[in-house]
């Protein structure tokens, strides 16, 4: 699987002599990486608040005021820990000078081995791949939002409104097609800090209408145990709270990226501490966002709280269209962050296939008019394939616009691999933990733990994705 992130110049230098210890190249060679604490903090913060964050009102529905906000905090507990389990697998052996394990995938390959490695590869492209599309559809979501908002307003609700989502998905795929040519991560870390500035912007927005509509109302809605039978059947109650853990997990997914943008820091100091410190300031940043969100917005809607925050408040409309807006800008970004690893897993595995080919190999230098920044290379290969990957990952979106559910199979499937079991197994090799010590079997109980809540999880939306298909058409179906 993968060996990079980052381009591919980390390969082709790796150990040369002449450019180790050198003020311009890092320890394997590659060109001295830039990344920072908080580089890394907008890289976690736009990977993991995203559209995620609009759904935990509902999540919280499900499973009332005492479950609800104890299951997030649980979750955001687990992923601090083998977040920072995971950060100490960077490097093989020595925290410091080991050797540098540039993708997820290289890591397991270097400290697991064996058929492990094709297992973490497939699950991890197969989430990343999935989380494109997962964001492609509350992107179009929120553009829909904005024109419905603006025309309930201009025809004071004398008209349906209804509309399809299919040309927000192609506008917002046009958009990535262009943003995909940016070689590799380290050139958009712009990107990433203006998404995570979005995402405060949609989150704090969402949190002052919640608050405005319970200071309206004067109450606290909503009871301690969700959403009650009755309003819903016992098998529905059932399902919703499978799924709203899958909606909680897919919340706090960010692990699957982490070494990645681990291997974008510079050091010293040694890239595990500063990525420990970045993964503690974005879990606790998050979790703080999310609880008051998600508790928020339950307060003000309770039982009825809608799958997507943002669609329960109608005014006032324009400060709602801000919000839907900052969700799309933010979404544009966090696109890339998690697709990278894909385009770069390809590009570098064509490149080994094919060395001699200028179509694959040769770049063109076109100068940024930015001072400071580094001309664009723009490669024949990259541009096709990255074009053909936007256009599959919005065809496939546009057949399945189910935000709610894809959600919730999107954190029930890479929750237990990618940011529990891999990073546990890692670190008792990595650090020679004992069998049947107390240790090992904390590790052991956590992981399996983390298996039943998947599996779960993964039950009741895949219940919910059976259930809309019943009534979907696909390319016609309108909002």
């Amino acid at each position: 699987m993968g060996e990079s992130l980052n381009n591919t110049n980390h390969h082709i230098f790796i150990d040369s002599p002449s450019r180790n210890g050198s003020e311009c190249f890092d320890d394997d060679g590659s060109p001295k990486r830039t990344g920072s604490f908080w580089t890394a903090s907008a890289h976690i913060i736009t990977a993991v608040i995203g559209s995620g964050v609009l759904s935990l009102a509902w999540a919280i529905a499900q499973l009332g005021w005492i479950a609800g906000p104890t299951v997030m905090l649980l979750f955001s507990i687990v992923t601090y820990y083998t977040s920072s389990l995971l950060t100490e697998c960077y490097r093989t052996g020595d925290p410091v000078s080991g050797k540098r394990n540039y993708t997820y995938t290289h890591a397991v390959r270097s400290i697991l081995g064996g058929y492990k490695v094709v297992i973490c590869g497939f699950i991890q492209y197969l989430n990343l791949f999935g989380v494109s599309i997962g964001y492609t559809i509350a992107a179009s979501m929120s553009m829909m939002a904005i024109r419905r908002s603006n025309c309930v307003h201009y025809s004071g609700g004398k008209k349906p409104c209804h509309m399809s989502n299919n040309p927000h998905m192609m506008v917002f795929g046009v958009a990535q097609i262009l943003l995909s040519q940016i070689p590799d991560f380290d050139q958009i870390w712009w990107l990433s800090i203006l998404a995570a500035l979005m995402s405060f912007t949609y989150s704090t927005i969402g949190l002052a209408l919640g608050i405005a509509k319970v200071a309206a109302t004067g109450t606290f809605r909503g009871n301690l145990t969700g959403i009650s039978v009755g309003t819903v059947s016992q098998a529905q109650k059932i399902l919703r709270s499978f799924r709203a853990l899958g909606d909680i997990a897919f919340a706090y997914s960010f692990s699957m990226i982490l070494i990645e943008i681990q291997d974008t820091l510079k050091s010293p100091p040694a890239e595990a501490k500063t990525m420990r410190k970045a993964t503690k300031l974005s879990t606790a940043v998050t979790t703080v966002f999310y609880m008051l969100c998600g508790c928020m917005g339950y307060a003000s809607f309770g039982d009825s709280a809608p799958e997507n925050l943002l669609t329960g408040f109608g005014n006032p409309f324009w400060l709602v269209d801000i919000a839907n807006a900052a969700i799309v800008i933010h979404l544009v970004g966090a696109y890339q962050v998690f697709c990278q690893p894909i385009f770069t897993f390809i590009e570098q595995w064509v490149t080994r296939r094919w060395p001699e080919s200028k179509i694959i190999t040769k770049e063109f230098k076109i100068p940024v008019p930015i001072r400071g920044y580094r001309p664009c290379k723009l490669n024949l290969f990259r541009s096709v394939w990255r074009t053909v990957f936007v256009m599959l990952t919005t065809l496939i979106s546009m057949l399945l616009p189910f935000f709610s559910e894809v959600v919730g199979i999107l954190g029930a499937l890479g929750f237990w691999p990618l940011t529990v079991y891999f990073p546990v197994e890692m670190y008792i090799e990595q650090k020679l933990i004992s069998k049947w010590s107390s240790r090992w079997i904390c590790l052991k109980t956590l992981s399996l733990a983390c298996l039943v809540i998947s599996i779960i999880a993964a039950a009741g939306s895949i219940a919910g994705v059976i259930h809309d298909l019943k009534v979907y058409k696909p390319f016609k179906t309108t909002y």
